[in-house]
């Protein structure tokens, strides 16, 4: 018989392949099991880490989007002059208003010797660190500021000691409805509190402050009228040129007295912060695909020296060393991918979980799905070459008087 005509081993379609490699593994279902759960920890771990910080930064970006960007603030900087704290001038607000690209204007006043407590009863030292704040009216506009409950201060009711408490202050006074029967004692006097702010994003000193209108401020509780903090909105192209000269209009004779700040600028800050956090917690997930990594190996090194007999059965009934080594090779790769299949599926759970709690928009960037699974295709490609290599070198008759 010539070589040409000598019998040519079959040949194995990638379904038949796929076929054999699943009835290997469906044989050892615990195993399995086992190897493919270390894939998926490490898979669950980097698509919760890394869909927890994505949901939390398009929820950044959307109340960035809500709140706008082009919000600056202005606040008195450091004295030039040792021992004196810097003031901004009582026109400054109007001055700022002047500039052309600022839409909206609108200002807070420190009461630096105002105190609120729950009751007239409280222990002077117990101010709980609430801020009592003279108030322009027009605040909660500018600063896209919302109310839990209550009213806010109108025309009238910013001429008598009624009070708006910001959501840390009300929790900390114990005040959860506002109304005729809810008063705190504020510098001396019973103020009525007529509202509650929900927390404010782009100006958190509002959430631990009492906001006491303009004029009751200096009628009631002696504000000298300078304000502390301006908020100016400015036209969105216009957000650069007006910061260069907030400083010079606000307080003119001392410009270098004056900051000016960006408070979006602090969320982003945030998020950079977040994001180095997050690749930490990257790294810890890297470690346990590893260990995943290692322990599919493991499971297809033992299946090697476990499966001899068949190994030699199917050399002798003419499988070809090619045939062998691709059909453990297979079954390393389905291993590694039931594991990520299983790690994504968790991992998105996870993410939604902690997301819905937040009250955060669940988002699994594309890229760290398909990033994942093709991580558990490189671990199982790894993880599976030596084992195939080691079973295809087996002679049948070599492998049939092992087993």
């Amino acid at each position: 018989m010539s070589r040409r005509d000598a019998p040519r081993p079959a040949r194995l379609r990638i379904g038949d392949t796929i076929r054999v490699a699943g009835a290997g593994l469906g044989a050892r279902p615990g195993r399995v099991f086992l190897s493919a759960l270390g894939i998926a920890i490490g898979i669950a771990a980097m698509i919760a880490v890394v869909g927890i910080s994505a949901s939390s930064r398009v929820d950044l970006d959307r109340t960035l989007a809500r709140l706008g960007t082009n919000l600056l603030t202005v606040t008195p900087g450091e004295s030039l002059i040792g021992g004196e704290p810097a003031v901004l001038p009582k026109e400054s607000v109007a001055m700022v208003g002047r500039i052309g690209p600022v839409l909206t204007v609108s200002a807070t006043g420190v009461v630096a010797d105002a105190r609120v407590y729950r009751n007239d009863h409280v222990p002077v030292g117990q101010t709980g660190s609430i801020a009592v704040l003279a108030t322009a009216l027009d605040i909660v506009d500018v600063v896209g500021a919302e109310l839990a409950k209550g009213a806010w201060l109108n025309e009238v009711t910013a001429n008598y000691p009624t009070v708006v408490l910001g959501s840390a202050a009300a929790e900390r006074l114990a005040v959860t409805t506002p109304g005729v029967q809810a008063q705190v004692w504020l510098g001396g006097e019973w103020f009525t509190v007529v509202g509650i702010l929900r927390p404010v994003a782009l100006a958190p000193e509002l959430d631990s402050a009492a906001l006491v209108g303009w004029p009751a401020a200096e009628t009631y509780l002696g504000f000298d009228g300078h304000p502390t903090t301006i908020y100016c909105r400015a036209v969105e192209s216009q957000v650069t040129a007006v910061r260069s000269v907030l400083a010079a209009t606000a307080n003119p004779q001392a410009p270098l007295e004056v900051r000016v700040s960006r408070p979006s600028d602090a969320l982003a800050a945030k998020q950079a912060t977040d994001a180095t956090f997050t690749a930490l917690l990257l790294g810890l997930a890297a470690v346990g695909l590893v260990v995943g990594g290692v322990g599919v190996a493991n499971t297809m090194v033992i299946a090697v020296l476990e499966r001899r007999a068949e190994i030699g059965l199917r050399r002798s009934l003419g499988a070809t060393r090619g045939q062998i080594r691709v059909q453990f090779l297979m079954e390393s790769l389905l291993l590694a991918t039931l594991g990520g299949a299983g790690g994504v599926f968790a991992g998105a759970v996870v993410t939604a979980a902690y997301a819905t709690a937040r009250g955060w928009p669940t988002y699994v960037p594309m890229w760290a799905t398909m990033g994942a699974l093709g991580a558990t295709l490189a671990i199982g490609a790894v993880a599976g070459i030596y084992p195939a290599v080691r079973a295809a070198r087996l002679s049948p008759t070599e492998a049939l008087a092992a087993a």
